[in-house]
């Protein structure tokens, strides 16, 4: 027992054999765990990362397609004027065509093989226009026209295109525009506007593998890169894609996320759309200068900006010169930085050559080639703010803010610019040399509408200074306007039939009893009382006695309604005074008035546009004629001979010099211690009103013959006038009256007129030198009738005849005779009013 249990304590027994041990299967499992757990969590922010970079791009994408596809611009609406219309005898003459080809940036050309050029050879001329696009059914297309001018007509004209209407059109001038308020202004181009020789320049100089590349380039990048590294000048590798994507969506920042995204977007942009759309909207975004606050933005506008000429009409050098500066406008600014913009310039043109775009000959040509900038930019700021201010006024009645900021509307208004530029000259000579009189007109101001008075359309308008600071005095100056509305006063009187233009006013002094119990006693300017005179005479002369005892006669309610009539929509105060213009007024208001005188009674009223159109050429307005009869015809025939007295022995006698021939009618107008001076006349194509005062209504010492007549004789000696010739309304007939008591008279008389009256109301008195010429006449007619009638009778005895005087009449035959005596009596009294009527 001892020895087996010797043998047994002895013996080694095996030791279970376990598949792992307890202390290794509690390192290893957590180990794996950990592993899993760390894959799966990758796997996850991957997919996350992943769903969210996909989410960033389709918000990246939505971005850029909204923009893309949406409106992408805040496009400024454009102002032009009225074309020039040419057509055989129409009234152009040499100095026309000069102003307007220069307005229009023309340049003369021998060969005149390229748009905006011209040829003159003596009186002919031969233009090759532009074009241009009144809306989208009305379109000049380019054309070259060949024009004879003889004396102040075209003799003759011809266009390579065919004109059913016989007038040729030269586009109309750009005067200004209306801006968004971001202060961007572009004007949108297509790319087939865009000459191919600036595309080549812009793809040589900063994206050579634009056509190859998806958006970024690799190659771009590294260039760059390495050359930034090597202490090379700086560069960048961004595309056009990659400018574009700046320019149009992001920002300036030179930061890795503002980086990373427009690579992401340039990639999306490209998957989008095609090369031709990517680089149309980069043509239109670049930014390539300044103008005042405004941005000068895209190639179209640029060409404007810096050579005052559309694209396809620059140079190759010019071209290269506007594709240097979109590495940096500021830097490269022709006007100033001339020998930086121009080194950059060549440095275009070298790269042209490189890459094979440009000819060694062109080349060579072009590099020598002056910059040619304009010293002033024409583009952005109006050579005519006074006019287009009253465009703005006339849009905003009928449009929102926003449509004309944002909306890319084109406007022709009814501005010409020839009678524009004669009343900037006028106003600023004549003033210059009233202000030289003496202290009280030193800081002398003024104002001058002119239109036709057919059409009611505006052509010119000075309201500011040299500078527009937003008071317009056209329409903003509302002052007394004086003697202006004294014409009013003697149509009225016409109008009742109880005066004619010869009939006599009293002219001594009046006194008026007011309703606060106080009196009122006008005085002439003269200081003097002219007892009665003439209706024409009291007008002429415009004297204040007559004026407002004529005026009280129909009272101050009638008179405003009168004015009302004419289209006046001012408060007219229901004071006496009221009658010798202590009314506020502006020029524009008389301008008015006058208008309806000068078209026989008709009023249209006054505008500044013609028509509207849209960005895709649809026409939203068109101001057709409102015509409507204000004034009777034969009130405003006798009034409108009234007024042409003023001028031909009046206040206004020195518009005469304009030529009598003119027949020019108008009126003169001052005001209390001449403090304004007025004068408002017409010609048969023109009605004109001039102010002249001082903003601070202090005395001037001027009247209206001294102070605006000078202004608007100057002004209409540089148009081409035509003779005021209202046609005769059938309710007239010309008498013989008797000069201040519009009585019938007889030429003969000494104090006898030739004047239109109003058949409805003829004089129903004769003039006692008519009366006794009358019955001399009579007298006369009777001697002679007796005397021939008594040869006859002599004739006959001599010759055996009976004499039918001395034949018996049997009763019979007497009553007939009698009662055709009674009759032919009855007719004798009914008729002698007509026969002495056409007697006198």
């Amino acid at each position: 027992m001892q020895k087996s249990n010797s043998k047994l304590a002895n013996t080694k027994l095996p030791t279970p054999k376990l598949p792992h041990s307890s202390k290794s299967t509690v390192h290893a499992l957590p180990s794996q765990q950990r592993g899993l757990v760390f894959s799966s969590l990758l796997l996850i922010v991957i997919i996350a990362g992943m769903v969210l970079l996909a989410l960033y791009l389709v918000k990246l994408d939505r971005t850029i397609t909204h923009k893309f596809e949406g409106k992408r611009w805040d496009i400024p609406a454009k102002v032009y004027s009225q074309p020039l219309e040419l057509y055989q005898g129409a009234n152009v003459d040499r100095d026309t065509m000069k102003t307007w080809l220069e307005l229009l940036n023309y340049q003369s050309d021998n060969t005149y093989d390229r748009t905006g050029t011209y040829h003159r050879s003596g009186n002919t001329y031969f233009i090759h226009t532009r074009g241009f696009t009144y809306s989208a059914n009305d379109v000049d297309k380019e054309q070259v026209i060949k024009m004879t001018i003889a004396g102040n007509k075209i003799e003759s004209v011809q266009s390579t295109l065919p004109a059913k209407s016989g007038i040729i059109r030269l586009e109309p001038v750009n005067i200004g525009g209306i801006y968004p308020d971001s202060n961007e202004d572009r004007m949108v181009v297509s790319l087939d506007q865009v000459p191919q020789p600036l595309i080549d320049a812009l793809i040589a100089t900063e994206d050579r593998g634009f056509y190859e590349h998806k958006g970024v380039s690799i190659r771009g990048i590294a260039r760059a890169v390495m050359n930034n590294f090597s202490g090379g000048a700086r560069q960048g590798g961004s595309t056009i894609t990659q400018q574009l994507i700046k320019n149009f969506y992001l920002n300036s920042d030179r930061t890795l996320k503002r980086k990373a995204n427009e690579a992401l977007m340039a990639v999306l942009l490209e998957l989008h759309y095609s090369k031709d759309e990517i680089l149309q909207t980069y043509l239109n975004e670049i930014y390539l200068g300044q103008n005042g606050n405004r941005s000068i933005n895209g190639f179209g506008l640029a060409s404007q900006f810096y050579f005052d000429k559309p694209l396809n009409e620059l140079r190759l050098d010019q071209q290269a010169l506007l594709v240097g500066m979109a590495k940096g406008p500021s830097v490269y600014n022709p006007r100033r930085h001339p020998n930086d913009s121009k080194a950059r310039r060549d440095v275009v043109l070298n790269n042209m050559l490189a890459v094979g775009s440009l000819s060694q000959e062109d080349y060579d040509k072009a590099i020598e080639q002056p910059l040619d900038v304009v010293d002033k930019p024409v583009e952005g700021k109006s050579q005519f703010p006074d006019f287009l201010d009253i465009v703005k006024r006339e849009l905003n009645t009928v449009y929102y803010s926003d449509d004309l900021k944002n909306e890319g509307l084109i406007i022709i208004s009814t501005l010409d610019p020839i009678a524009q530029l004669a009343a900037d000259k006028a106003v600023d000579r004549k003033l210059g040399e009233l202000r030289r009189n003496n202290s009280k007109t030193k800081d002398l101001q003024g104002a001058l509408v002119s239109a036709n008075p057919e059409t009611g359309e505006l052509v010119s308008v000075v309201g500011s200074g040299s500078e527009f600071t937003g008071f317009n005095r056209a329409v903003d100056a509302k002052r007394q306007v004086g003697s202006l509305l004294k014409p009013i006063i003697y149509m009225t009187a016409l109008e009742s039939g109880r005066y004619n233009l010869a009939s006599s006013v009293d002219d001594s002094p009046i006194t008026v009893n007011l309703n606060d119990g106080d009196e009122w006693n006008p005085k002439n300017y003269d200081n003097r009382d002219h007892g009665y005179v003439p209706l024409t005479t009291a007008l002429s002369q415009s004297y204040n006695q007559a004026a407002v005892r004529l005026g009280m006669e129909f009272g101050i309610s009638t008179f405003a309604k009168q004015l009302r009539r004419m289209g006046v929509k001012e408060e007219i105060p229901p004071y006496p005074s009221a009658l010798l213009g202590s009314v506020n007024l502006s020029p524009m208001d008389m301008l008015g008035v006058y208008q309806v005188f000068a078209t026989g009674g008709f009023r249209t009223p006054i505008h500044s546009i013609r028509t509207v159109i849209d960005d895709r050429g649809r026409i939203l307005q068109r101001t057709g004629l409102n015509t409507q009869r204000s004034i009777p015809p034969e009130t405003n025939f006798l009034t409108n001979y009234a007024l042409q007295q003023v001028v031909s022995n009046g206040t206004a006698k020195r518009a005469q010099s304009l030529g009598s021939n003119l027949n020019l009618a108008g009126k003169t107008g001052t005001t209390n211690d001449y403090r304004d001076a007025w004068f408002a006349g017409y010609s048969g194509n023109y009605v004109s009103v001039v102010w002249v005062g001082r903003d601070d209504n202090k005395p001037i010492g001027l009247s209206g013959g001294t102070g605006a007549l000078p202004v608007w004789v100057d002004y209409m000696k540089q148009l081409k006038l035509t003779p005021v010739a209202l046609p005769e309304p059938e309710g007239i007939e010309w008498l013989w009256l008797e000069n201040n008591s519009g009585k019938l008279s007889n030429e003969r008389c000494a104090n006898a007129r030739y004047l239109p009256v109003m058949s409805a109301h003829l004089p129903e008195e004769a003039s006692s030198c008519a009366i006794g010429l009358y019955q001399q006449d009579r007298a006369l007619e009777q001697m002679q009738s007796q005397n021939q009638q008594g040869a006859i009778n002599q004739q006959r005895r001599r010759e055996g005849l009976e004499i039918p005087n001395s034949e018996t009449i049997d009763s019979d035959s007497q009553e007939n005779s009698d009662e055709q005596n009674g009759n032919e009596a009855e007719n004798r009294a009914d008729t002698w009013y007509d026969r002495a009527v056409e007697w006198f």
